[in-house]
């Protein structure tokens, strides 16, 4: 940008830096952002039962999900029923010690959880527990 001074001369002034492509770039990656949050925090959809005895878990356990087509995830990876217990060993240092959690959606199917717990119990897991989610107060 040039500018003239009092006595007629022209000056240049220092480089200005344009800002708005700056701006531009960093709106696009917030609004990606904000697009792709709340699926990376979603997980594996499944509707669990609803019971009235409940705990709250204050501890991080690795969880083995079932969802409603009967596919059996070991965290968020799929994994084969048929190789599940070693599967899980893998994630856990202790497994006779360590608490397993089984998120299994509604609609599954008895003979489908029964083989995923018997699994799990073949492989040496003996803390293996189900999540449900309490009812509301109202009920």
């Amino acid at each position: 940008m040039a500018f003239s001074t009092s006595d007629g001369r022209t000056r240049t002034a220092l480089a200005e830096i344009n800002v708005t492509p700056l701006v531009d770039v960093v709106l696009v990656l917030l609004v990606i952002f904000m697009l792709t949050a709340p699926v990376i925090q979603s997980g594996i959809d499944v509707s669990v039962p609803k019971t009235h005895d409940t705990n709250q878990l204050t501890k991080a356990r690795l969880v083995v999900t079932v969802n409603r087509a009967g596919d059996v995830y070991v965290g968020d990876s799929l994994a084969n029923v048929h190789t599940l217990a070693q599967t899980v060993r893998a994630h856990l240092k202790n497994p006779a010690q360590q608490e397993v959690y089984v998120r299994a959606d509604e609609r599954v199917t008895w003979g489908m959880l029964a083989q995923v717990m018997d699994r799990l119990k073949q492989g040496g897991l003996r803390r293996v527990s189900l999540v449900t989610e309490p009812y509301n107060s109202r009920h």
